[in-house]
């Protein structure tokens, strides 16, 4: 009885999460425009990720301390917690960054977004989640969505360095989920969090020297579109995430990010004046109606 009254509250509090996370990562690539005229791509992950890490810390440590609830992760979760934050926080920040400086933005579009497809695959095998008739016809509908949002941004022109960058980000990005989500059974969203953001800012610790050496250079507005990364995108984006993870399968969750693209547009519409093709507005009618199948609860 318990379980059919609290299982909507939980449902709709898991919907809430995702919906904020898929609005600050889609607001992520306005900033990224913003603050990558000026920063290199290890120098603004190392920003990025460390700024987080600050963040969430602060945000952790300034709770009242509750024994029973925050502990500090066992000698099994770190396995878990390395992977998540090198691959997932470390390597495929980097990855992504450095691609979107060799490929048109729809090319890499396509190519990042097949990390949700690896999600519910990784997680069906891995996680014992299975293969949801919904979710895997959702899945599709949803990278067909991203396809025709990609082809209408791409140039043709695809450099090969910048493809294997984006298939790395991607593979980093799907197995990066895949290993955060035991963790979210055996410790909170925000402690997971923060671990996995503090390891990605130690990876990226050797782009320090270009860091220094770009912040002398950088003007206000740019820094500050650092700062919004680091709050917004990454601390409460990523823990919004966790949150909703926690709550929900992994493949459900990765199909949710098909989401992202099409907010993404609208943003960039509203704050940078692009007009979308109308190729890209089907794409993300496509993207909307998969998330909504893959969601969709018998």
């Amino acid at each position: 009885m318990t379980s059919i009254v609290e299982a909507p509250p939980q449902r709709l509090a898991a919907t809430g999460a995702a919906a904020v996370t898929v609005v600050l990562w889609a607001s992520s690539f306005v900033a990224i425009r913003q603050a990558g005229t000026e920063f290199s791509a290890g120098a603004l992950s190392l920003a990025r990720l460390g700024l987080g890490s600050v963040f969430l810390g602060a945000l952790l440590f300034a709770q009242p301390r509750q024994p029973q609830v925050r502990r500090w992760p066992a000698k099994r979760d770190w396995p878990q917690l390395l992977a998540c934050g090198l691959l997932w926080f470390g390597v495929y920040n980097v990855a992504l960054y450095a691609a979107e400086r060799r490929l048109d933005a729809g090319t890499a579009a396509m190519l990042v977004h097949i990390a949700p497809l690896l999600i519910a695959v990784l997680a069906g095998l891995g996680l014992g989640e299975g293969f949801p008739r919904q979710l895997v016809i959702g899945g599709l509908v949803a990278f067909g969505g991203v396809v025709l949002i990609g082809t209408s941004t791409s140039t043709g022109r695809a450099e090969t360095w910048g493809v294997v960058l984006c298939i790395i980000a991607a593979v980093s990005y799907a197995v990066g989920v895949v290993t955060q989500k035991p963790l979210l059974s055996r410790l909170p969203a925000a402690e997971v969090t923060w671990l996995a953001c503090t390891i990605g800012a130690v990876v990226c610790l050797p782009f320090a020297p270009d860091l220094i050496a770009e912040l002398r250079t950088a003007s206000a507005g740019t820094i500050w579109w650092v700062i919004y990364l680091a709050a917004f995108p990454t601390a409460l984006g990523f823990t919004t995430w966790a949150f909703a993870l926690r709550r929900t399968s992994a493949g459900k969750m990765g199909v949710t990010v098909y989401a992202v693209p099409v907010v993404a547009i609208a943003l960039g519409w509203l704050f940078l004046g692009e007009t979308p093709a109308l190729l890209a507005l089907a794409g993300g009618a496509l993207c909307l109606a998969g998330v909504g199948i893959s969601r969709r609860t018998r």
